[in-house]
């Protein structure tokens, strides 16, 4: 498995309305960060086909794409799960909404010191992300390798003061979501994602020691990303452009939606979040396209 699943990106936008033809004059500014900035270059592209006036701002950290909708500066951003969103719009004020997810990835626990999570040693140092989300989604990783206990009731807003039992003494460091892969060297064990380390070159993003997966009944994130759609001239060339980069895609809809070309079709009721998980983990795709 290339890409692992649940990281669903969403598009956040200050109100729908906002698209209607009518009312809309270009450019349309969309904004998004390194590790999806190449398949949504390919997606502006086909978008410009049709008519649509589009323009891709990248930024280089995950706190200003959001700042950058809520103040005007751009209309929508795509790079975030859920409940990262729902996260910035509590600390920050913002007044956000998702509009459609677009890509389901998950995370995975690498090390380019040892080549099984068992090897991990007593007092071993782990790097995972410094935000509270995604923090949170590391510390329930290292739950399912074993390596520590969370307390009863840590979801997603987990802490490393909601660990109940750390039996290997390990060092538990923060470090920023879009630098984990840099850690690498230094740390025994990473919370990594895939974009990112196909971005950096420091380690085979397949490689993962432990992926979350869609079995991991913690990452609600994964149930609220999946009973939306995505399809249309922009998912269609996500898709597109996913799959010349080597990606298996795998195309759910609801029986009546066209699939792209190429990706392994299933069919599920897109409402029902327990339906498509099913159908999802059987197939572990890279990718996920919506219809």
């Amino acid at each position: 498995m290339k890409i692992a699943q649940v990281l669903a990106l969403s598009a956040s936008i200050l109100t729908f309305g906002a698209f209607a033809a009518n009312d809309y004059s270009g450019p349309l500014k969309v904004g998004t960060t390194a590790a999806f900035a190449p398949p949504l270059e390919t997606a502006v592209a086909e978008a410009k086909k049709q008519g649509l006036d589009v323009q891709l701002v990248e930024f280089t950290d995950w706190t200003a794409p959001n700042v950058s909708v809520e103040n005007g500066d751009i209309d929508v951003n795509l790079f975030q799960h859920k409940p990262f969103l729902e996260n910035a719009n509590q600390q920050g004020g913002f007044h956000l909404v998702p509009y459609a997810p677009a890509i389901i990835n998950n995370i995975g626990l690498y090390s380019k010191k040892h080549t099984a999570i068992d090897q991990i040693p007593d007092g071993g140092t782990v790097a995972i992300a410094n935000d509270p989300i995604n923090g949170a989604r590391g510390l329930l990783l290292l739950q399912k390798a074993k390596l520590i206990t969370l307390k009863p009731g840590a979801g997603l807003k987990s802490t490393v003061d909601d660990i109940a039992s750390n039996p290997k003494h390990l060092k538990i460091i923060e470090v920023e979501a879009v630098q984990l892969s840099r850690s690498l060297d230094e740390v025994d064990l990473a919370q990594g994602y895939p974009h990112y380390l196909r971005l950096s070159k420091t380690i085979d993003p397949n490689n993962a020691l432990l992926f979350d997966g869609f079995e991991h009944p913690e990452i609600e994130m994964q149930k609220q990303a999946l009973i939306v759609g995505i399809s249309g001239v922009i998912g269609r060339a996500l898709a597109e452009k996913l799959q010349s980069e080597g990606w298996q895609v795998t195309g759910l809809s609801r029986g009546r939606g066209a699939i792209p070309e190429g990706c392994r079709s299933l069919t599920a009721d897109l409402t029902d979040a327990e339906a498509v998980s099913t159908a999802l983990s059987q197939e572990k795709p890279d990718a996920v396209f919506f219809s």
